[in-house]
């Protein structure tokens, strides 16, 4: 298992790897083949071992599996949210309408003079 405090001093292919191992413990704690998760997740068994295995694949496929195991919400983490800086929000509410403006107010139009 990594060390987190040492998780950049892995290569790209260790760390598929733990993502390989990662999918196959959350499998067997559900007591499932790989047959049974590569339906679940609509993949071929041979996919399933070869990511298990960290022998490849790609982020959907990773994404399938991860829906077929359950763990999904490990996903949670990607999550973005729009962080405003506190003299936008303030200038965002000020421009917030309290009330509505009479439709007959905007609509009319006032007469040409004729001077």
């Amino acid at each position: 298992m990594m060390d987190d405090n040492n998780i950049y001093s892995y290569s790209d292919i260790a760390l598929v790897g733990q993502l390989g191992h990662f999918i196959k413990a959350a499998r067997l704690n559900l007591n499932k083949s790989q047959q049974e998760i590569a339906n679940i997740a609509g993949v071929d068994r041979t996919t399933v071992s070869l990511i298990e295995n960290g022998k490849g694949g790609n982020l959907l496929t990773f994404i399938q599996l991860l829906r077929a195991v359950g763990q999904l919400p490990l996903l949670d983490h990607f999550k973005m949210y729009d962080l405003m800086s506190p003299i936008l929000l303030a200038a965002k509410e000020k421009n917030v309408r309290y009330r509505a403006t009479k439709s007959s107010i905007i609509n009319k139009k006032k007469p040409k003079s004729d001077w």
